[in-house]
This record gives C-alpha cells, structure tokens and sequence, in this order.
C-alpha cells in the first residue's frame, strides 16, 4: 500500500493537483507494480511565506523575481 505526501506551494490548480494524483499512480503501478486501489496521495500545500529557500521565504523571493532557477512563477 504506497503512500505518497507531495508538498507544494499553494497555486496549483484543482486540475493540476488531479493530473499530479493520477500520474503519481500511474508511475506506481508502471514502476512498482502496485495496485492502484491501495495507492494514496496525498497533497499538502504550504503558503509561500512558510516555505524557505536559502534563507528567504518563497514568497519574498516571488517578488523580488528570483526564482526563475527554482520556479516557473
């Protein structure tokens, strides 16, 4: 029974996190052989001034533009 916990920073769409769980499974049952009925995902989203990258949150480094080498936004 795999259990995966994805963190991201708040912005994904309802659609995207639904493209994330299902490829997510996907790639279980290809690589591992799992069954897809006891796969779980779970998606945890972390507002962008609670996540930090060298020192700065996320949040601040949007602003300043300066997560183009981490980020597309």
């Amino acid at each position: 029974m795999p259990y995966v916990e994805l963190n991201l920073t708040k912005g994904a769409t309802v659609e995207q996190k639904a493209e994330l769980v299902e490829g997510i499974t996907d790639l279980l049952v290809k690589i591992l052989d799992k069954n897809p009925s006891s796969t779980q995902i779970v998606i945890k989203e972390i507002e962008t001034d609670s996540w930090g990258i060298s020192g700065r949150s996320v949040k601040r480094l949007r602003e300043e533009g300066k997560t183009a080498h981490i980020s597309r936004k």
